[in-house]
């Protein structure tokens, strides 16, 4: 799997704007990419040192249209990347907060 193929997009949400003063940032990714790969990712797509990678995987849920079921949600793997200390931030969500 490529680099550039590992991180889909920035997960923006409340949660993820109150924890970029904290340098910890999310990102919806590749349901197979391991958190090595996503590590890997981040530090050579932006430039930063990285500390540690959590992933939780968000299951599909029912959609619900006048109380019938028409589909579903799609499932996402969410990954929270916290950078070290002595890192620099990630200029993107920094203009951000």
């Amino acid at each position: 799997m490529e680099i550039t193929n590992i991180i889909i997009k920035p997960l923006l949400s409340e949660k993820a704007y109150s924890d970029i003063k904290a340098k910890k940032y999310w990102f919806v990714v590749e349901k197979t990419a391991t958190k090595e790969q996503i590590k890997l990712a981040v530090e050579q797509m932006f430039g930063v040192q990285v500390e540690s990678v959590n992933t939780s995987i968000t299951a599909k849920k029912p959609k619900k249209r006048q109380g019938r079921v028409n589909g579903y949600t799609q499932s996402i793997k969410k990954a929270a990347v916290t950078l070290k200390k002595d890192s620099k931030p990630i200029q993107f969500f920094e203009s951000l907060s």
